[in-house]
């Protein structure tokens, strides 16, 4: 986030069959003629020291010196079961794609499907060793690569699909790239004197640490953006996928900017925060329904810098959650980790009038716990209901330096299981599953001030990565979906991976269940959709049916990988007939890594893609 992004690497295969790009019809249909990329901006010119340029040079280059004598880069190993973590190849052009099995509906609306995710330079993620220590990634890093589906129709009327990918060339990723080897020192994982040190290298660079832009991808104001949470978003031209640079906002917001910005009902708004690591700690910002002028911003006055990944929206609030995952300079200072998760510290949830700042937000104490992802937020009566998934302790960043990654993560990716009653769970009990995500609910009345929380999910799948029909958000909502664990193949693997997808009846309650079965069994009703045996998928997405009647009126799309034959696909799901097979699998020309999330991007209804 605002040191680290939050998001989640043997060979790239090569890709035959290629074909230059026809997607101008479907340009046109989604880029207005009026819209132009980020312009460049005179006033924000790079900050000049008065020093002669030989001497820069100079400096610069016994600092490389330095960083080549005193630090050893090395490839952090990947297991067999993390293959499909590796990076790979950028294809340079669009593929057409003609492996189509079952049908693409003929109602599926014209447009881009794009998923964001880690692909790192130079075949992996790194660590160092130095006379300072050692330093690491995390297995969330690595710079953005965008994987991209075009799906169009002919004149015609028959699908045309196309892929292609490619980094997202934020100005660290250019700077490493032009040296073609690793420069920046991991600043994030490690001894503390490793990290400091980095810190300081790094600043040769004008930042310490990489920008990776890996996480998310969102439109507004009819513009395209890449972001992960430790930077400002980068403009994308959707269809060459070429980076266009900074979205600052015209030069009115200057720190990093939340991976899940939301856009308010009813006004087009957008709504952000970032975090920094120093003060202000979080700020919120609204921005114009047109992306052309930041309408207002606020310090929310935090006492600690709560790596917050998502904010949520109602009709008239904004719900913050400040949770015990934290950045902390001064604990590294002290010889203690960056980032931590405490479960010993407190949790609560802020909310606030739109326009509000820190003297207006209300706050609510709710049990300690980790959430990365809100489903949604809406207003009932005196109450707002925030919807999200929930665990008892934080993935990110990981086990403290110096123990074992694997078995650390193998260990809490495991599945949860029931104890007697009445009985204490053991050290070793608590730390199993505690990774374990569910569906959670917390009610937070606005006059009485009181919280109330449960568990929406049970314990038979763990799940994360939600997604409702984004024209319900901020609204009251009938269904939810999400990304569904596959506990064994994760805590097998060290890295968590998923088997399948869940549709959450957020209005259906399950009945006969008896108080002693409640902390285990599903409050709601759901139906799953399961991939198969080593397939597993990312950037799930919703997709709404155009002139569609009913909330679930539509399909989820997701990238889902075969680990046995090692091929790729897009899996289209019918979201009325979940747990049945997809309506039709897209086969793609080259693998496609695990990655985070993704958009589907349509077309304007207005515009004729035969003109």
């Amino acid at each position: 986030m605002a040191l680290s992004s939050f998001a989640l690497q043997v060979n790239a295969s090569n890709c035959g069959h290629s074909i230059s790009p026809n997607v101008e019809r479907l340009k046109t249909s989604i880029y207005s003629p009026a819209l132009q990329p980020c312009s460049k901006d005179p006033q924000r010119a790079p900050l000049r020291v008065d020093f002669p340029s030989a001497i820069k040079i100079a400096c610069s280059n016994a600092l490389d010196a330095l960083v080549s004598l005193v630090f050893e880069f090395m490839d952090q190993p990947l297991l067999p079961s993390q293959r499909n973590f590796a990076p790979v190849s950028e294809l340079g052009e669009a593929i057409k794609v003609d492996n189509i099995e079952g049908k693409i509906p003929d109602d599926f609306p014209v447009g881009v499907y794009v998923r964001n995710g880690p692909n790192p330079l130079f075949e992996g993620l790194k660590s160092t060793k130095s006379i300072f220590g050692r330093s690491s990634h995390t297995w969330i890093d690595g710079e953005g690569m965008l994987h991209a589906v075009y799906i169009d129709k002919d004149s015609d009327g028959r699908w045309i699909v196309q892929y292609n990918n490619r980094h997202v060339e934020t100005e660290t990723y250019k700077q490493e790239k032009q040296r073609n080897r690793p420069s920046f020192l991991p600043a994030i994982e490690g001894d503390p004197p490793a990290i400091l040190s980095a810190y300081l290298l790094n600043l040769r660079f004008g930042t310490v640490n990489k920008l990776i832009s890996n996480t998310n991808v969102f439109e507004h104001g009819g513009k395209f953006y890449s972001i992960a949470e430790n930077h400002m978003p980068q403009e994308i031209d959707i269809f060459t996928l070429e980076t266009r640079g900074n979205w600052n906002v015209d030069r009115d917001w200057n720190r990093p900017f939340t991976s899940h910005p939301k856009r308010a009902p009813g006004t087009g708004e957008l709504v952000i925060m970032g975090v920094d690591a120093v003060k202000p700690f979080m700020e919120l910002g609204i921005i114009s329904a047109d992306g052309k002028k930041l309408l207002h911003k606020a310090d929310l006055k935090l006492n600690r810098c709560s790596l917050c990944h998502e904010i949520g929206v109602t009709q008239r609030y904004n719900v913050i959650m400040d949770f015990p995952l934290t950045i902390d300079i001064n604990r590294l200072v002290r010889g203690g980790p960056l980032i931590q998760f405490n479960k010993k510290e407190y949790a609560r949830i802020g909310i606030m009038p739109r326009y509000g700042d820190g003297n207006s937000m209300r706050w609510f104490d709710v049990e300690t716990s980790c959430m990365f992802h809100i489903l949604n937020c809406f207003e009932d009566g005196d109450e707002v209901v925030v919807r999200g998934c929930r665990a008892l302790e934080s993935i990110i960043p990981g086990p403290d330096f110096g123990l074992d990654k694997f078995q650390w993560f193998s260990k809490r990716l495991k599945p949860i299981r029931s104890s007697e009653e009445n009985v204490a769970p053991t050290t070793e009990e608590e730390e199993e599953g505690s990774l374990f995500s569910r569906a959670y609910e917390w009610r937070l009345n606005m006059i009485t001030g009181e919280a109330d929380e449960r568990n929406l999910t049970g314990t038979k799948y763990s799940m994360d990565f939600p997604m409702i029909n984004s024209n319900f958000t901020g609204l009251k909502n009938k269904f939810g979906y999400t990304q569904v664990v596959d506990s064994s193949a994760s805590s097998i693997s060290g890295m968590p991976k998923y088997g399948g997808l869940a549709k959450l009846y957020l209005d259906e309650p399950r009945t006969g269940i008896s108080s002693k079965e409640d902390q285990f069994e599903d409050a709601i009703k759901l139906e799953y959709h399961e991939f198969g045996e080593n397939i597993f998928c990312t950037g799930a997405a919703f997709v709404p049916k155009e002139n569609g009647f009913e909330e679930d009126d539509g399909w989820i799309i997701t990238f889902v990988h075969n680990e046995s034959t090692n091929t790729s696909q897009v899996n289209l799901i019918d979201c009325k007939n979940f747990s049945g097979k997809p309506v039709a699998k897209i086969t793609l020309p080259c693998r496609v890594p695990y990655g985070f999330h993704g958009a589907f991007i349509s077309q304007p209804k207005q515009i004729d893609l035969q003109a």
